[in-house]
Formats: C-alpha cells, structure tokens, sequence
C-alpha cells in the first residue's frame, strides 16, 4: 500500500459524507450564484484540508471518532479555501483551475467576486454555529490573512529585491494559516489540552508551508494539463516563488528579464528553461523537505503507534512526492 493509498483509506468514506455535505451548504437563493459555486465542487479537487482535519479529528480522538463540529469545521475549511480561489483567479485574471473554467471565465468578474464573497459568508455563518468561540476567533483570522497574502503578493511583483522571509511569509498568509488553523481549531473541539493543539498548529504551519513551495515548484515543471491551469502562471504574473528566488540570485540574464517584466519576445519561455536548468528547483525542494521534517517533528505530541497519526505522516511525506 503506498503512502496516498494509506492516508486516503483511513477517511474514505469521511470524504463522500463531506463532498455530499458541501453540495448542500452552498445553496444559495439565487440561481446564478448557486451555479457558481457549484461549478466550484463540481470540478472537485484534492480536498487536502478537510483530509487533514479529518485525519487530526481522528488522532485526537480515544477511538477514532469524529465529532459532528469536527466535520463541520472539514467543510467550512474546504469553502473557505474555494472562496479564496474563486478571488485569487480574478486577481491573477486566471481562465482555468482544475482543467475547468475558472467561475469569473464562466460567467463573468463580478459574479465570480460576489460567488467568493458569498462562499465566505456562508463559511462564517456555519463556523459562527459551531458554538465554539475561541474556534471562531482563530478561523476567522484566515479570512484576513488571506487578504494580507494578497495584498503582499501583490505589492511585491516582479521586486527581485524581496527576500526569502518575504516569500515565507506570504506563503503563510496565502495557504499555511488556513491549515495551521483548521488543525488547531480540531485538537481544540476535541477539548485537547494546549500543548497539542499548538503542536498541531505548527504541524499544520509547516505543511502548509511545504504544500505551497511544492505547488510553485509544479507552477515551473508541470505541464497545463496536469496542472489544470497555464503553466508559469505565477512567474508571468510577477509573483517570485522560491524556485525563481533561488535562479535570480545568481543569474543576472533571469534578474533582467524579471525587472523588464518580460516585455522582451520569448522571456518567459527562456526564464522558464534557466529556472529549469539551475539549481534553483533543487533548493526550493529542499526548503519545503525541511519543512515537512519540521512538521513530522510536531506530531511527537501524540500516540505515534495510533494509524491516524501515521496517516498525518504519510500525508507530509505525499507533499514531497508530489513531484514525481
């Protein structure tokens, strides 16, 4: 059994019941933002954050039980990231996500930007009912998180001076703290005590972390039709991940192509071949690598002969062989 197989399995039927839910807790009143939202699920995805809540629902729990508030908080986590995405497509003017349209392609920029609005306030409806206060404070802080994330990512394009931390950071902003939070929020409905739930806070942190710098990597190596979107979508908007952090630093051909913002004919195309070609991937692989052992480092707080944790494992290790 491989390591995708292994941490799938132990939730598998978890998942169905939440792809379900998730069709019933987007419906909307009026017809064209239902469709929106909809045309969102329908396209699927990998649902790594609700597997992750799942998975740390069931290690926190004396007999792999998980609590009704803990799938719910996998389902608002799971609209909260849509959100997110229906709002970075429009600002990135992206035209595919997961090999469909993207909602503001479909239909048009306001429709997508009302449909991420809307996901956003059905998820803080639903997390308001959990009843857990503390909950909803460290939930509710993603959502300005992720405009922080933007609003950084967006202030900084095609700035080769930015450095590493820069990026960290908005990596955190941008994916890490809605997972960083979702873990914690879980140890927390469990009724864990602090020490855990912060563990599994930085556990969440770091494969947040790693799960982004793995998905810049894929930005540069994959192709659209396994990524589902255009490839180099990120180094033609100007956004500098790790891989291109890495190149610019000791290649002044790849530094002028970013500072002329590709304005020259085959930039993009010859920036892609040198990140490609230079060390730059192999570091970036390497940073999100230290951050996957850090977030394994994290789980020592818990039972580490109980499945569950070894599917928390298994899931860190995934992030990494993402690449092959």
């Amino acid at each position: 059994m491989n390591q995708t197989t292994s941490f799938f399995n132990l939730i598998q039927k978890d998942i169905e019941i939440l792809n379900n839910n998730l069709k019933k807790m987007v419906g909307a009143k009026h017809p064209i933002l239902y469709a929106a939202a909809e045309h969102l699920f329908k396209a699927g995805g990998k649902r790594i954050r609700p597997i992750i809540v799942l998975l740390v629902a069931k290690a926190t729990s004396q007999n792999s039980t998980i609590l009704n508030e803990q799938r719910r908080l996998a389902e608002i986590t799971e609209i909260i990231h849509t959100a997110s995405l229906v709002h970075d497509d429009v600002l990135d003017d992206c035209g595919t996500r997961r090999g469909i349209k993207t909602v503001h392609s479909a239909f048009n920029t306001k429709i997508a930007v009302l449909a991420g609005d809307f996901l956003f306030a059905q998820s803080s409806w639903y997390l308001a009912n959990l009843g857990q206060l503390e909950v909803v404070k460290i939930i509710s802080k993603v959502i300005t998180d992720f405009a922080e994330g933007e609003v950084r990512q967006g202030s900084a394009r095609f700035d080769i001076t930015i450095s590493l931390n820069n990026y960290t950071e908005k990596s955190f902003y941008k994916t890490a703290s809605l997972i960083a939070a979702s873990c914690q929020g879980t140890a927390m409905l469990a009724d864990e005590r602090k020490e855990i739930s912060y563990n599994l806070h930085l556990y969440g942190k770091h494969l947040g972390l790693a799960f982004q710098i793995i998905d810049d990597i894929l930005d540069i190596t994959s192709s659209s039709t396994v990524l589902g979107k255009p490839e180099g979508s990120d180094l033609k908007n100007g956004n500098l991940t790790a891989s291109i952090f890495f190149c610019a630093l000791k290649n002044k051909q790849v530094q002028k192509s970013i500072k002329r913002e590709f304005t020259e004919p085959n930039d993009i195309f010859n920036t892609l071949e040198q990140i490609k070609n230079s060390k730059g991937i192999q570091k970036a692989k390497d940073l999100a690598s230290e951050h996957v052992q850090t977030a394994l480092q994290c789980l020592k707080c818990l039972d580490q002969h109980n499945k569950d944790v070894q599917g928390l494992k298994y899931l860190a290790n995934y992030t990494l062989q993402r690449l092959y």
